[in-house]
């Protein structure tokens, strides 16, 4: 069977295959800008909107560790445990996108913002769920602990901002096509020499809720303990300078009670 190769190839695959428009999904980007925000807005990296009577957490992992200010340090700085730092959250009302667990209507994300010897990006992230009129009824955490020079990697942590979110369509990267797609189309736009002149997909790099993953290796969909393959919750990426980290990614199971969760990230 000839090869077929196109001698112009689409601008994107979604004029290359009719199909590949078929896979688009709504997604809501975020938009972060640096400034103030409070904590009953939606926020990267802002103060969240946290229960008196739950402790902030902390990361207490042996093997987290800083280089602090200056990678060229010979010695990583070692700082012991260190409070997590918020970095995302969400009220429904600003993302009507996202469909939350009943009679909850806030997100919340914090991870670690130092290097982790058995991951080279942030880690052990925790994803909370909550509803905002129970939160303000119980009382706020008078003081949320701030990690200091010495306890973060400057990569993972992010300037405070407000979100403007809006709404658009996100297909996926090459990486997630159908299996069968891709090996009908593959071929067809291989050069003579080996290389390949596949044109530019249709996905969206950025902070954003649903949509697909922008992936720069190879897809790493999680399952869930019933073996049902997860749903893409979120990415952070593109707004927050994340070293190597291509993007982290979020995913979790509608399917199963409790809304149980995982996540990945990648490198460039």
């Amino acid at each position: 069977m000839p090869r077929d190769t196109p001698e112009l190839p689409a601008k994107d695959l979604r004029t290359l295959i009719p199909e590949y428009a078929g896979l688009g999904r709504e997604t809501t980007l975020l938009n972060p800008e640096p400034g103030d925000p409070g904590v009953r807005e939606s926020s990267l990296g802002g103060e969240p909107l946290w229960p008196a009577d739950e402790p902030w957490p902390y990361c207490a992992q042996e093997d987290h560790w800083t280089y602090g200010s200056d990678w060229r340090n010979t010695t990583p700085i070692v700082p012991g445990a260190v409070p997590m730092v918020p970095i995302l959250q969400l009220f429904a009302r600003d993302v009507p996108g996202l469909e939350f667990p009943e009679g909850k209507d806030l997100l919340q994300l914090v991870w670690c913002a130092l290097t982790h010897e058995q991951d080279p990006g942030p880690v052990l992230p925790r994803l909370y769920w909550r509803n905002e009129a129970e939160v303000v009824a119980g009382g706020l955490l008078s003081e949320i602990p701030r990690v200091s020079e010495g306890e973060y990697d400057e990569d993972h942590m992010p300037e405070p901002s407000t979100l403007s979110p809006t709404t658009a369509e996100d297909c996926p990267r090459w990486l997630d096509l159908p299996k069968d797609m891709w090996e009908t189309w593959e071929p067809r736009l291989r050069l003579p020499t080996g290389g390949s002149m596949w044109p530019s997909d249709s996905n969206i790099i950025g902070t954003k809720v649903g949509g697909w993953p922008a992936w720069t290796q190879p897809a790493d969909w999680p399952d869930c303990e019933r073996g049902h393959r997860m749903e893409h919750l979120l990415t952070i990426t593109g707004d927050i300078q994340l070293g190597d980290c291509g993007g982290v990614y979020f995913f979790h199971c509608r399917q199963c009670p409790g809304l149980p969760w995982d996540w990945r990230f990648d490198c460039h």
